[in-house]
């Protein structure tokens, strides 16, 4: 399974949605998922994939990770596992 498959998994569970509901250009706003459902992605993509995302909770706005929509928060993903490799 493709990191972007697996991202598309965590997030859809986390809407409670099959992962063919959730595309690319989905935001998470779309998909349902508020700031607690965020957190939750977060972590369970941190586990998923053994890394560490520089996200705060607090202001998920600020800081270098792109939460914006499903294609930044993969693009993010497969930077940060490109840097762990």
């Amino acid at each position: 399974m493709s990191i972007q498959d697996r991202v598309i998994a965590i997030i859809a569970e986390q809407a409670v949605l099959e992962p063919s509901d959730v595309t690319m250009d989905s935001t998470l706003e779309d998909l349902g998922i508020d700031s607690l459902g965020l957190v939750e992605s977060i972590f369970a993509i941190e586990e998923e994939f053994d890394i560490s995302i520089p996200f705060n909770a607090n202001d998920p706005s600020s800081g270098d990770f792109d939460i914006s929509n499903v294609a930044a928060i993969v693009g993010g993903i497969q930077s940060l596992m490109a840097e762990k490799a």
